[in-house]
């Protein structure tokens, strides 16, 4: 069972596994086999005899890893030898060696010690200062070359124009060199904003084009939910709030009963999706207020709420992309979403007399 994540670190001993969340968390206990931890800050002083399975927004491995490691974060550094294979994705990552393969992705990469088997490398800017002894594919737009950097099998660079990464002779022979397009990696894709922008884009569309239809459809019930949101404000967002835990906390207590945790994965969907319904609820109701600020009049016609939705979808968006408040609005936009559903599909009444 995995541990809940609080201010105060949790861990659970099994096995000879240790699972740990939190904050921020270190494991510094010997004797251990697999290591899962989870986090804003995951740390790992001693050496394990299994696998690491770590996630985190900083992620460091200062013991080896007896197996193989799996760390997904913004910054990740294994700083002792993995003796197995390491599967990393994160903005900036270094690795010290890898007995096996080597699967990696981010911007800022900085590989160094032996790599035993193949090294799968996607990256902007790649310090490559590592021995490896099997082939490499690797994806960046700048590649700087250490001293010991080597390659013992085939180099396949993936690139925009063929030829324009330099390879020293010394690192890996022209003759084992090989140049592709980029359209033809299939490993994992580089950061690019290109790709960044269309999938922002695309979801603006999406939120707007639901947004749309659902006015077309019942534009009353649209209306109203979207009137509760703005006349009322923290009234949907405690009854989101509220709405939403008896959706989550449901799961657990089915859970809990072992027979009912069949039914748990069911309550989950129902809670992305009503998540995924209060946000597209609540950029409506947030774009129809944005263009009632500007003297625009109520909106009565598909376009002009498919409008008002498009305003409110590309606004939350942009603002979505705030370092940590931006994410604290859309939490709010889509508890304030659900609350407007419950309001008008359930309609709770709380601290009524009753006689």
């Amino acid at each position: 069972m995995p541990v809940c994540a609080q201010d105060e670190p949790r861990a659970f001993i099994f096995g000879g596994d240790a699972f740990l969340a939190g904050r921020s968390v270190t494991h510094d206990a010997a004797g251990s086999d697999d290591l899962f931890m989870a986090g804003e800050r995951v740390v790992g002083k001693t050496a394990i005899t299994g696998s690491a399975h770590l996630a985190g927004r900083e992620v460091t491995m200062d013991g080896g890893i007896g197996g193989d490691a799996y760390a997904a974060g913004e910054e990740i550094a294994l700083r002792g030898d993995v003796v197995g294979d390491a599967t990393l994705a994160g903005r900036s990552v270094s690795v010290a060696g890898v007995g096996g393969d080597l699967r990696v992705a981010g911007s800022e990469l900085r590989l160094g010690g032996a790599i035993g088997g193949t090294a799968m490398i996607a990256g902007e800017v790649i310090a490559f200062d590592a021995v490896v002894s099997g082939d490499v594919s690797l994806a960046a737009k700048r590649v700087a070359w250490g001293e010991t950097a080597s390659i013992g099998g085939r180099l396949i660079v993936f690139e925009e124009e063929p030829g324009e990464t330099d390879v020293p002779e010394r690192v890996v022979p022209a003759g084992r060199v090989e140049r592709r397009e980029i359209e033809d990696w299939d490993g994992p894709k580089p950061p690019s904003w290109g790709r960044v922008i269309v999938k922002f884009l695309m979801g603006v569309f999406v939120v707007t084009a639901l947004s749309a239809l659902v006015a077309a459809l019942v534009p009353e019930r649209l209306a109203e939910m979207r009137r509760q949101v703005l006349a009322r404000p923290f009234h949907t967002l405690w009854i989101g709030f509220m709405a939403q835990s008896a959706i989550i906390g449901a799961g657990v207590l089915f859970a809990l009963t072992i027979i009912g945790l069949l039914l748990t994965p069911a309550l989950v969907v129902l809670a992305i999706a009503a998540g995924f319904a209060g946000y597209v609820v609540a950029a409506y109701a947030f774009g129809v207020g944005l263009l009632l600020a500007f003297g625009r009049p109520d909106p009565d016609s598909i376009a002009e709420r498919a409008l008002a939705a498009g305003v409110g979808a590309l606004t939350a968006g942009l603002i979505g992309l705030i370092p940590f408040l931006g994410w604290l609005f859309v939490l709010v936009l889509v508890l304030s979403g659900i609350g407007a559903i419950t309001v008008r599909t359930i309609r709770p009444v709380f601290f009524a007399d009753t006689y």
